[in-house]
């Protein structure tokens, strides 16, 4: 997968399952994305195993460029050809690793392949309304809210809303031609 100075991108290899367990053993990622179900080592590696089989999706590594190690990984997922459209998902697995750019570089590269390379025209997610640097993020990269399901989780003694947001093969091509405009200023 293409290189983004900082990050790049590769397919998810059996030695990645410790580094991507680990992250499903922190609180605040399991709080930030909803999870309440105790996750295993046997349980990411029968996952991994699953999804490296489903057509539907694409599965990478997020890997810092200086160490060539795993640092988080994304998704491609629910690939709808006759609608042209998937879902997205990404995370980081160490809080050292947050608020570095990381994210956005491997986003920019995932935004670079559902358009691209697989020629989508809608790219959407879900984001609860308490993952403030989530959202934050999203609409760093492009994506636009489109809705809300209010009060969609219980957690931790309080509802949150789950936040719809995409984005559209139209909205990447023009991040595109105003990034190459704003290089040629």
């Amino acid at each position: 997968m293409k290189n983004n100075a900082t990050v790049y991108l590769r397919a998810i290899k059996d030695e990645d399952m410790e580094s991507i367990y680990c992250s499903c053993q922190d609180e605040e990622t399991l709080y930030m994305t909803g999870t309440r179900t105790p996750v295993t080592l046997d349980s990411i590696r029968e996952s991994h195993q699953r999804f490296s089989q489903d057509p539907s999706r694409h599965d990478f590594a997020i890997c810092a460029t200086a160490s060539q190690e795993i640092i988080g990984d994304l998704a491609i997922q629910d690939i709808d050809p006759d609608n042209h459209k998937a879902g997205f998902r990404i995370a980081l697995h160490s809080r050292e690793t947050w608020n570095k750019g990381y994210g956005t570089k491997a986003t920019q590269l995932a935004l670079a392949f559902a358009f691209e390379e697989l020629e989508l025209n809608r790219l959407e997610l879900e984001v609860y309304s308490h993952n403030v640097r989530g959202i934050k993020a999203y609409e760093k990269a492009g994506f636009k809210k489109e809705g809300t399901l209010r009060q969609s989780l219980y957690l931790n003694n309080a509802y949150s809303d789950e936040i719809l947001m995409a984005m559209l093969r139209e909205d990447y091509c023009s991040q595109l031609d105003a990034g190459i405009r704003q290089k040629h200023k």
